[in-house]
């Protein structure tokens, strides 16, 4: 952990002389060079179903057991939004929906259902852009990542992620979210939650393969993303996703 303003100055590539600063280089690990340099292929893409999602929460289950997320963190979660008739929104997401959903016992809803939600893993990400020590990145393959060896906890990329999707590991002290269990897909497999899903509302695939169902979903079906005005351009994508969804 950074122990002090100094300290993090020192980290993020700063020099501190007398009252002022001026920058110093600092030397990023080899895998970070294509972070920023556009040679990078965005293969993967993640789809979610919001009209089969029941709220059953085993996906944040799965997550939380897959790569051993602390309590009361959560790198994927589900809301549950729930639209009475005179307008009135409540989003509700009791230990991030992992126990399954409460009943609704107010009366004159007009409409409820559930958006599972997780890091975006963007094609133009501002996570990448603020981090002041590159441990933040992209891999060629399109997934944000965090290198926790670079990683000095200042924050910035959890207040610049406009999908609240990270935050401060209290263990290691460094940022944690959702890396689509890079570890399985480099593999070949699917992530976690994928693979649990009872109703096939997650599903994970190639963005440019035309037998996967993933890409010909995205070609073909009228698929939505959160905050697109944002311009982070991501790459989870709703299918059913209601104007009301934030």
């Amino acid at each position: 952990m950074v122990t002090s303003r100094r300290d993090f100055l020192k980290q993020a590539g700063w020099t501190v002389l007398g009252g002022g600063l001026m920058a110093s280089f600092v030397e990023l690990p080899a895998s970070k060079a294509h972070a920023s340099s556009g040679d990078r292929t965005h293969l993967y893409a993640y789809v979610v179903d919001t009209h089969k999602c029941i709220g059953c929460g085993k996906c944040g289950e799965a997550c939380r057991a897959e790569n051993k997320v602390p309590d009361e963190f959560y790198r994927t979660w589900i809301e549950r939004y729930t639209i009475y008739a005179d307008g009135h929104v409540d989003v509700d997401s009791p230990h991030g929906g992992e126990k399954g959903a409460t009943p609704i016992k107010k009366a004159h809803i007009d409409r409820s259902f559930f958006v599972p939600k997780l890091c975006n893993h963007c094609k133009e990400p501002n996570c990448v852009q603020v981090c002041p020590v590159g441990a933040t990145y992209v891999s060629r393959q399109g997934v944000v990542l965090v290198d926790e060896k670079h990683c000095v906890g200042c924050g910035y990329c959890i207040q610049a992620c406009p999908y609240g999707a990270r935050f401060i590991n209290p263990k290691t002290h460094v940022a944690d979210k959702c890396t689509w269990c890079y570890h399985r897909v480099l593999k070949g497999l699917k992530p976690a939650c994928v693979t649990v899903c009872p109703v096939g509302a997650r599903q994970f695939g190639k963005v440019n393969d035309p037998n996967d169902p993933v890409g010909k979903l995205i070609k073909e079906a009228r698929l939505q993303v959160l905050k697109p005005e944002m311009g982070n351009q991501p790459m989870v994508f709703y299918n059913g996703l209601d104007k009301e969804v934030r």
